[in-house]
């Protein structure tokens, strides 16, 4: 699942880097209603959980060096930040996490405002992919990303609030429970 979000999330920087986001015709509510997931953590074989408002955001900002320039980067992307929130578990069989929640999510991000950047499919694998933004209305930024992956063993939901860079946004693999995905805001020429 992971080399599939490597791929979406490229796929993701590419549209943005060539100007694919369009005005959203409303506004959006960034922040996901994230089913808790209660007990699944004692069912599955890994399991994270990740809950950051904008005050622990800030607090956690207080922990990176300014010294160092990637830690001063961080801090910089997440200022603008009002929440992180990763769910994301591991099972040793098959379709063992309730998947009406996983759709409860996906059916919020079909309300106005937010946009579909990547759907990918896997039918033999039973993996879905998608990657969508919230736009400010009126505007070509970013106030919100989800990134919801399933496959039969494994899912994970990432939902960031606030000003979102989305250009640099990669800078925060890595950090925060976000995967460390190793992509580039802009691909190499051949």
């Amino acid at each position: 699942m992971i080399r599939d979000l490597r791929v979406t999330l490229f796929a993701l920087l590419l549209a943005i880097v060539s100007g694919a986001i369009a005005s959203a015709p409303a506004s959006a509510n960034p922040l996901l209603q994230i089913p808790e997931f209660e007990g699944l953590a004692a069912k599955a074989s890994e399991s994270v959980t990740v809950t950051l408002d904008s005050a622990l955001l800030q607090m956690a900002a207080r922990f990176l060096s300014a010294d160092d320039p990637e830690d001063a980067e961080v801090r910089k992307i997440i200022q603008g930040l009002q929440g992180v929130y990763v769910r994301s578990f591991t099972f040793d069989s098959d379709f063992a996490y309730p998947q009406a929640d996983i759709a409860s999510v996906r059916k919020q991000l079909s309300s106005p405002g937010w946009q579909r950047l990547v759907e990918v499919r896997k039918r033999k694998e039973g993996t879905e992919v998608d990657v969508y933004v919230s736009v400010v209305p009126g505007s070509n930024k970013a106030n919100g990303l989800a990134i919801i992956a399933s496959e039969p063993r494994q899912f994970t939901i990432v939902n960031i609030v606030g000003a979102i860079d989305l250009d640099t946004l990669h800078k925060l693999e890595g950090d925060f429970g976000i995967p460390k995905l190793d992509i580039e805001s802009k691909p190499e020429r051949r």
